[in-house]
């Protein structure tokens, strides 16, 4: 669904990505892991667009989407989350999911004056959409809350839930598990494994909590100074010599194999 060929994203002299190529199989939970710097979060800034790469090029369904901005990629099924939720603060939880479809009728003047009826109707819709969602994720008692007053996992739930408003194809879920506690952290495993089983979205998560990886994502994809270190089961990652130094340094190498 997604095959990376040759990706480099330098800043300056430092190369944040360096060389990196993998593809991502349709329906598939993909855990993309590494230490601190290895270049996953300027991969998938790359890949949805946020970021252009210095060179190498991004696929989707075979199709070059190199550099394509990320409202050309939204329209084609692929979104990304971010480490820190992105929220429209002031607004309510389920006027948040009713924001993000695009192409609204009631988005142009001009159609507030002609089309009254078929926007009431477009809303009516939205809402009903928006409370399916809220409802899937067991999160409908927050409907009417402001946004900003959501804790961190549950603004991931959010993020989470504006995916469906659209049906997307493929999400790129950035430390989704940062700062949730872990009660939080098994319903938003939950949904992405409902939604992955269910709706058919595939899903890679950039995540360091190796217990949340190991129950979502196979394969694993292992990075380390902007390269494709390793791939395969998380089992197979944790044996591997070379992830073991890159990841958590020479000095834990028996103590993890001892774990393993």
């Amino acid at each position: 669904m997604i095959r990376v060929e040759g990706l480099h994203k330098h800043f300056g002299g430092f190369h944040a990505v360096d060389g990196a190529s993998l593809e991502i199989e349709p329906g598939t939970i993909t855990g993309l892991i590494g230490p601190n710097g290895a270049g996953k979060t300027t991969l998938f800034n790359v890949i949805a667009g946020n970021l252009p790469p210095t060179t190498g090029r991004v696929f989707m369904d075979g199709e070059d989407i190199t550099g394509l901005p990320p409202h050309d990629l939204f329209h084609k099924g692929l979104l990304r989350t971010f480490q820190i939720a992105h929220e429209f603060s002031s607004m309510t939880v389920r006027e948040n999911l009713m924001m993000v479809p695009g192409g609204q009728q009631g988005e142009t003047i001009w159609n507030t004056w002609t089309k009254r009826k078929q926007i009431a109707e477009d809303e009516a819709a939205l809402l009903q959409k928006a409370d399916e969602v809220l409802d899937f994720l067991t999160v409908s008692h927050l409907k009417d809350e402001k946004a900003g007053n959501l804790s961190g996992g549950q603004k991931k739930l959010l993020e989470l839930g504006r995916t469906m408003m659209v049906d997307a194809r493929i999400v790129f879920l950035d430390e989704v598990g940062a700062g949730v506690n872990r009660t939080l952290l098994n319903t938003i495993g939950d949904a992405i494994i409902r939604l992955n089983k269910e709706r058919g979205y595939t899903f890679v998560v950039i995540e360091h909590d190796m217990d949340f990886i190991g129950r979502l994502c196979d394969p694993v994809i292992c990075m380390a100074e902007g390269k494709v270190l390793a791939e395969g089961t998380l089992d197979q990652i944790k044996a591997n010599e070379a992830v073991i130094e890159a990841y958590l340094g020479t000095g834990l190498k028996n103590k993890v194999k001892a774990e393993a």
